[in-house]
């Protein structure tokens, strides 16, 4: 794993035989690398537990329903879903319209 992947607050690493998928903030990322800035991050407060289903969903869905794409990212305890930032704003209005409260001060 490339050493620069360490250095934020929060990063993802995935690898299959395919690929190796890195999700970190973008100033980490050497101008070499092929990979795409201006993402957000939503975190859903956790941990939820792994007997309750529809979690992911119930988020996911308000977006799906307004042409929001996104990119989810799954831990243990949590789920994060990265929007485009300029799709926030109705993101965020999306999830709100489907009564789901915002946290203030949250960083993944």
């Amino acid at each position: 794993m490339p050493e620069w992947v360490l250095c934020g607050a929060f990063f993802s690493v995935t690898s299959t035989a395919e690929e190796l998928s890195i999700v970190c903030s973008g100033a980490q990322v050497p101008s070499d690398i092929v990979h795409e800035n201006g993402w957000a991050c939503l975190k859903l407060h956790g941990p939820f537990p792994f007997s309750e289903t529809g979690i992911l969903a119930s988020f996911v869905r308000p977006l799906s329903k307004r042409a929001i794409p996104i990119f989810a990212v799954s831990t243990f305890d949590t789920d994060y879903v990265l929007v485009k930032q300029e799709w926030v704003e109705k993101a965020v209005q999306a999830l709100r319209d489907a009564g789901h409260e915002e946290a203030q001060g949250q960083n993944p």
